[in-house]
């Protein structure tokens, strides 16, 4: 006899992902725009591959820095609420109970039904804590190793998007012929990684492409227009 089963698949690499879109984005807009206000100023495009290094290195640090504080802190909020949690349940059950109860009900529970599933957690206090943790405060264990995989990916996805914008310019002398191709490469890169990002998280992969590719152009024609007003 054949068994029907119903297997779900869920997408369980989101962290990673936003870790990705928050360092590619900043990657591929930053560099860009920095290089388009130096190639508004001057002609020599090696000193705007010099200026665009050290930015992608500080830019890649930084946001990798950010990174790694925003995991850690998402990490010691959780378990400060988790102690909390294991205190109130010690000092306070039958408040607890109540908030066990409204949870089910909620669900479209009975008192009664509830109070059998309330009176069964009372019997494991762990598995009551992680109830509470993830009913009551919405709250998912961290990965431990989150804060240092957050750092490492923003980095490295930064460093990615800001090389696209800057190889023009490591191929041509002259910054104005180098900011054309810069445009055209780094516009390209804004369209297909806005596409993959709305795929990913959910969002209509043309209206997420088109809103990537105007927010790096616009940072670049502003940061162009006031180094030639400037110049």
């Amino acid at each position: 006899m054949q068994t029907l089963y119903h297997k779900e698949e869920h997408f369980r690499g989101s962290n990673t992902v936003k870790d990705i879109v928050i360092g590619m984005a900043d990657g591929l807009t930053v560099p860009f725009a920095l290089a388009a206000g130096i190639s508004g100023a001057i002609t020599a495009a090696h000193i705007v591959v010099t200026a665009g290094a050290a930015e992608i290195a500080a830019g890649s640090i930084a946001m990798g820095l950010g990174g790694y504080l925003a995991a850690r802190s998402e990490s010691e909020h959780y378990q400060s609420e988790k102690r909390r949690e294991e205190q109130e349940i010690v000092n306070m059950p039958e408040e607890e109970a109540r908030e066990v109860a409204e949870v089910f009900m909620g669900y479209g529970l009975t008192a009664e039904e509830s109070a059998k599933v309330v009176a069964s957690l009372r019997l494991r206090p762990d598995a009551w804590r992680d109830f509470m943790m993830r009913f009551e405060l919405g709250l998912e264990e961290p990965d431990p190793t989150r804060a240092l995989k957050s750092a490492a990916t923003i980095a490295v996805s930064y460093i990615v998007g800001g090389i696209i914008p800057l190889s023009p310019y490591l191929i041509f002398s002259n910054s104005t012929q180098a900011l054309y191709y810069s445009i055209a490469l780094t516009l390209s890169a804004l369209l297909v990684f806005g596409f993959i990002k709305g795929r990913f998280t959910g969002v209509s992969g043309m209206k997420s492409a088109i809103q990537t590719v105007l927010v790096g152009g616009v940072a670049a024609a502003v940061a162009y227009t006031l180094a030639k007003l400037i110049a």
